[in-house]
């Protein structure tokens, strides 16, 4: 499940669950207490992934980048902040996301997009490249548009989400032991 790619291998920080029928490949960072469920695709291999503390990746997703060309010498990588939900097959490429996200099932985030923090995205969403999505708004359709701001349950429950998948992990952890 974790494979090097010219001689880097993933790196997982303490309390960090890969299932194992996910396929980790290359530079790709996960911080503490973070969850990779069945069947994600991340590689890491012409840019870097780096996933905060707390975060999960659901069933099914994929996550990539975009390598350095001479339009964009930097390329995009792709960075997830800390307690950060990201449902079931959904397709990340690319772009950055704050803290306290949940991206809905299915949606698709791509290249050089940024995700302020506190932001739902609804499932079956489509960002377009070079968007930024504002802090304490729900964001819906294909392509995405600003569909309302969070109520405070809403917002609540963004660190809850994330928590609930620490506990479910460190249950399969204990399990595997």
């Amino acid at each position: 499940m974790l494979r090097s790619y010219k001689g880097i291998t993933p790196k997982l920080a303490e309390g960090v669950y890969v299932d194992e029928s996910s396929i980790l490949v290359g530079d790709i960072n996960i911080g503490k207490d973070s969850s990779i469920w069945p069947l994600v695709a991340a590689r890491g291999d012409v840019n870097y992934i780096k996933i905060g503390e707390r975060t999960n990746v659901q069933d099914g997703s994929v996550l990539h980048l975009t390598r350095a060309s001479e339009s964009n010498p930097k390329g995009y990588p792709l960075i997830i902040g800390d307690d950060v939900t990201i449902g079931h097959k959904v397709m990340l490429h690319g772009c950055t996301l704050g803290n306290r996200i949940l991206v809905g099932m299915g949606a698709i985030v791509m290249d050089n997009v940024t995700v302020e923090d506190d932001v739902i995205i609804g499932g079956g969403a489509l960002i377009p490249p070079n968007k930024t999505l504002e802090s304490g708004h729900l964001y819906v359709g294909s392509p995405a548009k600003k569909s309302r701001p969070l109520s405070a349950d809403e917002l609540a429950f963004l660190k809850v989400s994330a928590q609930n998948y620490v506990q479910l992990k460190d249950e399969y952890l204990e399990e595997g032991q």
